[in-house]
């Protein structure tokens, strides 16, 4: 009976270790999938909740709560100071108490906020959601004629601006003034009667709380941010952000496994969803501490990490690359960081910085601030933006298709709709558009919105958000990022707008037409501004006045950094221009017999592009 017994135990064990070994070879990440996909549809079951009931927790809810469940736990931590949960709730509480006393602000407005990172960028985004206004965050490299373009299409009649941004609206105050947009600095007295001041307000204001029912909503469709992306159309367009959408981006460090005893370290700008939706609403969500900084700096990122115990830091891939590039020194291994969550790293950045830093879990994520699919690479594996599976695409309905590149749009069959490619080929991907994965489009413009959509795709009446990347999908379900299409691409971590560029270039005097696009770089993330130009007739190229030009009107990641002179453009059948021969072409100017221009920083104009200096960037020796 014993011998039996043993019997059935070893056999049992023996079973066990088969399936184990099986699910081993066959299912290698069945586990993690399990894992992650169950924090999902947990998360998703509570939005869902949210909905029947109409009773919405938000980021906002969460905070408050948060400052009186762990009031003194460091929130922030920012040039050495450190500012508890109840520090920013009741600093938030006196911008909020302020300006409803002013009584200019009623629930549902929208305010503009300009300002560098710093803590009260917090409060007053805060203050202001304590009041049932959504906010729009401005990028503090955009000029003049662009932040006027951001104002009008969120219909705000309020801006405040940090104290050391104050005199970059100088040349737009006049403008503000006439459109009744009041302006408040982050300042204790201003020498501008059409500037109000902050500070010394704050300074008197009470810190007692907002009442709930002022940013209390009943719908998770609601508005609560707005969110500036460089997109196709010349300027930047507000991504219109929802309860829904920050609640899910909030979730993103949780999903990959962070706790409350997380130290965050931010370095990215606060205007960018990755820092604001992710990185504070993270923080938020979880309980944990962030630690702000003003702006990244490679040779203090590590000391940063040290001094302030970080465990988690937020990237770009550039950011990534920076650190890889400073120079090796004892003890990089010796730090507490044990996840890096971003964007956009590349794999030859990826191995190196494990090599110098550590394996260190890299978590990288895909997504667009306005767009309604997010891809989690939760394996961890390297070179790819995250991983689907059967369960995930019941939820997530997404496609790629075919993409003709030099047509620059997406191949259709006879019927006229899209065509699947293949397993492990490149495609565009589109995100279906439904109860579970709205689209908000952007403020001010139903026509940028729709040109978002890609219609009667698969079936006539389907609808899809048409993401504008071309990614591929392996056998083993993980998903790469390949590259951008159409009028936009990323230099410096930035999105640059090839329309708005090509506008600013066409005010030039002697510049008769612009085509502005993107070119590769050996060693470098995304893809480096150049224009080709035609010069008008009886003008000259004068490098000299493009560079002030540029300078003046252009974000340096917006700035070409190549010229091509062409007698003539090359146009498509629909009477576009090309830019697909000219992104081939690159900047070699041994290839071909146009002139070529190169923006030289210290010469302060662009100089001819010689074959030592081509060579010379190739080799990394020029700052770019």
């Amino acid at each position: 009976m014993m011998f039996s017994s043993l019997g059935w135990v070893t056999a049992f064990v023996a079973g066990l270790f088969s399936v184990h070994v099986v699910q081993k070879l066959c299912f290698p990440y069945f586990w993690k999938d399990v894992f992650y996909l169950a924090r999902v549809i947990r998360f998703g079951a509570q939005l869902e909740l949210y909905k029947l009931t109409s009773n919405v927790f938000t980021v906002m809810d969460r905070f408050v709560e948060q400052a009186e469940r762990i009031p003194n736990k460091p929130f922030l931590m920012f040039e050495g100071t450190t500012y508890t949960y109840q520090d920013i709730n009741l600093r938030s509480n006196k911008v909020a108490n302020i300006f409803l006393e002013q009584g200019t602000l009623k629930k549902g407005d929208c305010v503009a906020l300009l300002m560098n990172n710093e803590p009260d960028f917090v409060c007053v985004w805060f203050g202001l959601n304590k009041l049932g206004c959504s906010v729009a965050f401005l990028n503090t490299n955009i000029k003049s004629r662009s932040l006027l373009h951001c104002f009008n299409c969120c219909g705000t009649k309020t801006l405040v601006v940090g104290a050391d941004l104050l005199d970059t609206l100088e040349d737009i105050l006049p403008s503000l003034r006439e459109d009744n947009i009041s302006v408040w600095a982050m300042k204790r007295e201003s020498l501008c009667m059409d500037v109000q001041t902050l500070l010394d307000k704050m300074e008197q204001a009470s810190d007692k709380p907002i009442l709930p029912s002022l940013r209390s909503v009943s719908s998770l469709k609601t508005p609560i941010l707005y969110i500036f992306t460089s997109g196709t159309t010349g300027l930047p367009k507000a991504a219109v952000i929802t309860h829904i959408q920050s609640l899910k981006a909030a979730a993103g460090f949780w999903a990959y496994g962070a706790t409350q005893n997380d130290v965050v370290y931010t370095p990215l700008p606060l205007y960018h969803s990755a820092a604001s939706m992710i990185g504070i609403g993270g923080t938020i969500l979880l309980g944990a501490t962030c630690v702000l900084k003003k702006k990244f700096s490679a040779s203090q990122f590590w000391s940063d990490c040290r001094n302030y115990d970080v465990t988690i830091f937020q990237y770009i891939g550039e950011l990534c690359r920076y650190l890889c590039n400073q120079p090796e020194i004892e003890g990089e291994k010796v730090h507490k960081v044990h996840m890096g969550v971003g964007n956009g790293l590349r794999q030859d950045v990826w191995r190196e910085f494990h090599r110098r830093f550590g394996e260190i879990r890299m978590c990288e994520l895909y997504g667009s601030t306005e767009g309604n699919l997010c891809f989690m690479n939760h394996i961890g594996k390297i070179g790819v933006v995250g991983r689907s599976n059967f369960f995930y695409k019941l939820i997530f309905k997404y496609d790629l298709v075919k993409y003709d590149i030099i047509k620059d749009e997406p191949v259709h069959d006879k019927q006229g709709f899209c065509q699947h490619v293949k397993k492990g080929d490149t495609g565009l991907l589109l995100s279906k558009v439904g109860p579970t994965s709205p689209f908000f489009g952007y403020a001010g413009s139903k026509q940028l919105t729709e040109k978002k959509l890609m219609r009667n795709v698969f079936v006539k009446g389907d609808a899809y958000f048409n993401t504008g990347d071309l990614m591929a999908e392996d056998d083993e379900d993980f998903i790469c990022f390949k590259d951008r299409v159409g009028d936009t691409f990323r230099w410096k971590g930035e999105n640059v707008a090839t329309t708005e560029v090509t506008e600013v270039l066409g005010l030039v005097d002697f510049i008769q037409e612009a085509n502005v696009y993107g070119v590769e770089i050996p060693g470098n993330e995304g893809r480096a501004g150049m224009a080709a130009i035609i010069v008008r007739p009886n003008c000259t190229f004068d490098g000299k006045k493009l560079f002030d030009y540029a300078m003046k009107h252009l974000p340096a990641y917006a700035r070409p950094l190549f010229i091509r002179i062409q007698e003539s453009m090359e146009m498509t059948g629909t009477f576009k221009q090309q830019k697909f021969r000219l992104v081939e072409a690159g900047f070699n100017p041994s290839t071909f017999s146009d002139l070529l221009y190169f923006l030289d920083y210290s010469e302060k104009s662009y100089i001819p592009l010689t074959d030592s200096i081509y060579e010379s960037i190739l080799a990394g020796e020029w700052k770019l």
